[in-house]
């Protein structure tokens, strides 16, 4: 699994630059060539590093030790399910190779699970050799239906005519050249018979080396995850949908053909009653020179219509929204625009620290493009002369008013008491150590946020030195909660692109995140037990738990100097302190720490913050 973290300059040693030198093929400088013309020099340097950052975890031997062995294969074989369903596996042929086109469907006759179809239309009948493999199956296994095309109508209407075949309870999508790991539908009957209500499942992949010689990026998904799946789409393979549903959806369209999957994809989750995700590697994408696994460019038409599919499925959802392409291929930003304009409150906590604070307001006067907000100061404490005239010196004017909070220092109560003081429907937690970077960051939020089903919008933050300080926070990290990415240098994407990609998560950073009034309230504000740490992740986790999505919104930025306001943990009242408020979100958020982060993957390292696999 690749981390970005560096410039290739300062960190590429000797030894590093001659093992990769030794690595690089005839098609590797092809395509470094083209990847170089797309994206420019400094973009090409900071990816080409990335792809040089040595795995923490080398994948190879990691899934060696973690794919289903015999003996559990075995045991998955002699397993009886109460209600067993029946899958289909549909296949569109076109001129496949043979070693890969045998590989394929004896990945299928290899399952452990008994009860599925193979349901191949083949796209290519002049081609005698895959037209001689597949009667040789489909004579050999009653399981195995052939049909033959008059002509190949690509890949949407070829798949339309092997889901046509199909007869299961539930159809599998598989290509012509790719494999299925053996327990792979065994353990999506299984998801099945724990949820019943499913009517999407879908696994995590990798991808193998064409003559499978070498598994490699390894792709670990969250659980259903829609603001993702608008970014990316990161469902992708292996995909199994209830047979009825895909056929209410009307299969697949031609005119996205290249995005057909991604189409239809969204089409089926938002029809579904449940959409369940299965954290194990049962999908391989088989990589050659040609598919897009490898080859991004070869397709550039398959990323216009993934645009268009997204930008179809927000119009089916009444969503206002504005799909463009990022420059890394199959990846996309929505922007939603503000619906109405309503005054925004930004709620700040200072003690002293005028500087600090002074250079905090400047940014957001000089930087806010959006005219309606307020801000409330929350004066806690202070006790410095210069505080209170700088105090003196803004209130009531700018839209800027101080409120005092006279109690002990209690961040959840301060930002309470603030809050039930501001008169906006949306909320800006903002700390007073902050600097604005993005001009429309009020905008940004405030078009997310007004989304009937979110309630938070969280920022990416940087620190001063240009090191990423927040993209997002993960449940469990570190023992309870911790922030992603954390000093990853600004324009670096990490795994997968996430801390440049806008998706749902389980928390945020309170330092700057915006709250929907009603969300607040239904989660009931913030925990005053936790008077200093994690009271912004169980404010998050609250707002989750009242039916709201929590976002992660890289497109809003700030710069955040934590270390001028931080206190250390140096007293025994402090580690006191913050020991029971650990026991708190133990005792409070037990199932979530058990069983893991939804928006993660168990396979993903809680020591790390940058999602190398879990040892």
């Amino acid at each position: 699994m690749r981390t970005a973290s560096s410039d290739l300059g300062g960190y590429m040693s000797g030894n590093r630059w001659i093992s990769y030198i030794k690595k690089i093929r005839p098609y590797n400088i092809v395509k470094g060539v083209r990847y170089l013309r797309h994206f420019g020099w400094r973009e090409f340097w900071i990816r080409l590093s990335d792809r040089m950052e040595p795995e923490e975890v080398p994948y190879g031997p990691w899934y060696e030790n973690h794919r289903a062995k015999e003996p559990e294969l075995e045991r998955q074989r002699k397993h009886r399910f109460e209600k067993p369903v029946t899958f289909s596996i549909v296949v569109p042929v076109y001129c496949t190779p043979e070693i890969f086109l045998r590989q394929m469907i004896e990945s299928v006759q290899g399952q452990t699970y008994p009860h599925w179809e193979l349901c191949i239309a083949n796209g290519s009948p002049e081609d005698g050799t895959v037209v001689r493999v597949l009667e040789e199956y489909a004579g050999a296994d009653s399981r195995i239906h052939i049909r033959k095309l008059q002509e190949n109508g690509g890949i949407a209407k070829n798949t339309n005519a092997a889901l046509a075949m199909a007869e299961g309870d539930f159809v599998g999508l598989l290509d012509h050249d790719d494999l299925l790991a053996p327990n792979a539908l065994f353990e999506v009957a299984m998801a099945l018979e724990r949820r019943r209500d499913a009517e999407v499942v879908y696994t995590d992949e990798d991808k193998v080396s064409e003559d499978l010689s070498e598994h490699f990026q390894p792709h670990l998904k969250p659980d259903f995850n829609l603001d993702l799946l608008r970014s990316n789409n990161y469902i992708c393979h292996f995909t199994v949908i209830k047979r009825s549903i895909a056929n209410q959806v009307g299969g697949f369209r031609k005119e996205y053909e290249g995005a057909q999957d991604y189409d239809f994809i969204f089409r089926c989750t938002e029809a579904a009653r449940a959409v369940v995700h299965v954290p194990e590697i049962l999908y391989h994408w088989r990589v050659s020179k040609a598919s897009t696994a490898d080859n991004p460019a070869s397709k550039l038409h398959a990323y216009e219509a993934g645009r268009r599919a997204i930008a179809d499925h927000l119009a089916r959802q009444n969503t206002p929204g504005e799909v463009t392409l990022k420059k890394d291929f199959g990846f996309y930003r929505v922007t939603y625009p503000v619906r109405k304009r309503e005054l925004v409150s930004i709620v700040i906590p200072n003690k002293d620290q005028k500087e600090t604070l002074e250079k905090c307001l400047n940014s957001i006067y000089e930087k806010t493009t959006y005219p309606d907000y307020e801000i409330l100061i929350v004066e806690n404490n202070s006790t410095e002369k210069e505080t209170f005239d700088y105090y003196r010196s803004i209130d009531g004017k700018r839209n800027t008013q101080v409120v005092t909070w006279k109690e002990g220092f209690n961040y959840s109560a301060i930002n309470n008491f603030g809050i039930a003081r501001a008169k906006g429907r949306y909320i800006i937690c903002l700390n007073n150590d902050m600097e604005v970077i993005t001009p429309g960051w009020v905008e940004e939020l405030l078009g997310v946020c007004q989304r009937e089903e979110v309630g938070v919008v969280g920022c990416r933050l940087y620190y001063p030195d240009d090191t990423i300080q927040h993209a997002g926070i993960v449940v469990g990290i570190g023992g309870v909660a911790g922030s992603l990415f954390v000093g990853m240098k600004r324009g670096h994407g990490g795994y997968l692109h996430k801390a440049d990609l806008m998706q749902d998560l389980s928390a945020v950073t309170a330092a700057c995140m915006m709250v929907k009034r009603e969300a607040f309230q239904k989660a009931g504000g913030f925990e005053e037990k936790l008077a200093v740490a994690f009271n912004d992740v169980d404010f998050c986790l609250k707002v989750k738990e009242a039916g709201y999505l929590v976002v992660y919104d890289p497109y809003a930025e700030l710069y955040h100097d934590e270390s001028k306001t931080r206190g250390s943990e140096d007293t025994r009242e402090k580690v006191r302190r913050f020991q029971t408020e650990i026991e708190y979100m133990r005792g409070r958020w037990t199932d979530i720490l058990k069983n893991g982060d939804p928006c993660y993957n168990r396979n993903l390292s809680l020591s790390k913050w940058n999602y190398s696999l879990k040892s």
